[in-house]
C-alpha cells in the first residue's frame, strides 16, 4: 500500500496540464485550495467535481493510476465521514441502532466533507504527479520572489519544500522495505495488544530515521561537491514562460470561483 502512494510522484507524459507553466500549476492548487470551502450544496459540490474530472481528463492521467494512489488516504475520507454521522445531530432521524441515532442532515454534511477532502488530495496530487521537483522549485522561487525585498531566502525555502515533496515516496518504499525485514525477522505489527505493537513499531521507526539522516547526509555532500551555494547570483537554463493558455486557465478558474458564489444556498 505504501509503495502504491502517489503523493510526490511525478509522471512524465506531454498532456495539456503538463505543458503549463509550473506557476499556473501552482497558483491553481492554492486558489482552488480556497474556493472549495465556496461549495455547501449539491449545485456546488457538482460544478467541483466536473472541473476536477476534467483537470484529470485533461492530464492523461490513468484513472486506475490515480485510484490506486489514493487508496493509503481512503481510511481518512471514511473515517470523516463516520465522524460526521455519528456526531451531527441535526435534521430527520433515518437510522436507530443500540441508542445511536444517524440524521440525514448528518449523512449529507459527512458526505460533502469528505468529497471536499477528495477534491483536494485529487487536486494537489494531480499537480505533483504532472509537475517535476525542478519545476515546483523554479514556480515556488518566482511566485515567493516578492519575498526578496525583506530578505527572505526565497530559493532556499523553495527547494526545501521541493525536495521534501520529492522524498515522501523515497520514505515509503524505505518504510515498506524495513517493515518487510522486520516482519521476516518474526516482528508482528498488526495484531496483539497496543502496548506491544507500540513496542514493535520502535523497530521500524529506528531504521527509518537513520535511513533518512543517511540520505540527507547524502544529498547535502552532493549538493556541495556540485558547488551549490543558495541561489544568490544563481541563473537558469529554462526560463518560465507564461502563455495565453496559462492565462486561460486562471480565467477559467475565477469563472468557476463565481459560479460556485452563485450557486450558494
Amino acid at each position: 500500500m505504501m509503495n502504491s502512494m502517489i503523493i510526490g510522484k511525478y509522471v512524465p507524459g506531454d498532456s495539456l496540464i503538463h505543458r503549463l507553466d509550473p506557476r499556473t500549476k501552482l497558483l491553481l492548487m492554492f486558489i482552488y485550495v480556497f474556493i472549495v470551502f465556496l461549495a455547501n450544496n449539491e449545485w456546488t459540490y457538482g460544478v467541483l467535481t466536473s472541473f476536477t474530472c476534467v483537470l484529470l481528463f485533461l492530464s492523461r492521467i490513468p484513472l486506475s493510476f490515480m485510484i490506486k494512489g489514493l487508496k493509503p488516504v481512503l481510511w481518512v475520507i471514511v473515517f470523516t465521514f463516520l465522524l460526521h454521522v455519528l456526531l451531527t445531530k441535526e435534521g430527520d432521524v433515518v437510522f436507530q441502532w443500540l441508542g445511536i441515532e444517524v440524521y440525514d442532515k448528518a449523512i449529507q454534511q459527512g458526505a460533502f466533507i469528505s468529497l471536499r477532502f477528495l477534491l483536494l488530495i485529487v487536486v494537489t496530487t494531480l499537480v505533483t504527479l504532472t509537475t517535476t521537483p525542478i519545476e515546483v522549485t523554479d514556480g515556488m522561487e518566482s511566485l515567493l520572489s516578492p519575498l526578496k525585498k525583506w530578505n527572505m531566502p526565497v530559493h532556499e525555502l523553495a527547494l526545501m519544500m521541493s525536495i521534501s515533496l520529492r522524498f515522501i515516496p523515497t520514505l515509503m518504499e524505505e518504510t515498506e522495505k524495513i517493515m518487510k525485514a522486520q516482519m521476516a525477522r518474526g516482528v508482528d505489527f498488526s495484531s496483539g495488544p497496543l502496548s506491544e505493537r507500540m513496542k514493535a513499531m520502535t523497530a521500524l521507526l529506528v531504521p527509518l530515521f537513520i535511513s533518512a539522516f543517511k540520505r540527507a547526509e547524502e544529498l547535502a555532500v552532493a549538493m556541495e561537491v556540485r558547488g551549490y551555494r543558495g541561489g544568490n547570483g544563481r541563473t537558469k537554463w529554462r526560463e518560465l514562460t507564461w502563455r495565453r493558455i496559462d492565462t486561460a486557465f486562471m480565467l477559467l478558474l475565477g469563472l468557476l470561483a463565481v459560479l460556485l458564489w452563485l450557486l450558494r444556498s
